[in-house]
């Protein structure tokens, strides 16, 4: 069931293959629908990052996800 401020099924498929895959070597990504459904999220609600519900998992996680992009 997708909740308010999620990504939908037709927009992912469009989105994922935009996004960085995982290497074979170093630290892996976390799921990146997950991480951007929490980016999502805290931008539709205006919440601080520290308020994020824990499905979109750890704030820290979305919050560096989303600098290291921005910046990209």
């Amino acid at each position: 069931m997708r909740r308010r401020y999620e990504i939908t099924d037709e927009a992912w498929e469009k989105i994922a293959p935009l996004l960085p895959s995982n290497g074979k070597r170093g630290g892996q990504w976390k799921d990146h629908r997950t991480i951007l459904n929490g980016i999502l999220w805290k931008f539709g609600t205006g919440a601080p990052w520290r308020d994020l519900p824990e499905r979109y998992g750890s704030w820290k996680t979305c919050y560096y996800r989303f600098t290291r992009w921005q910046k990209d």
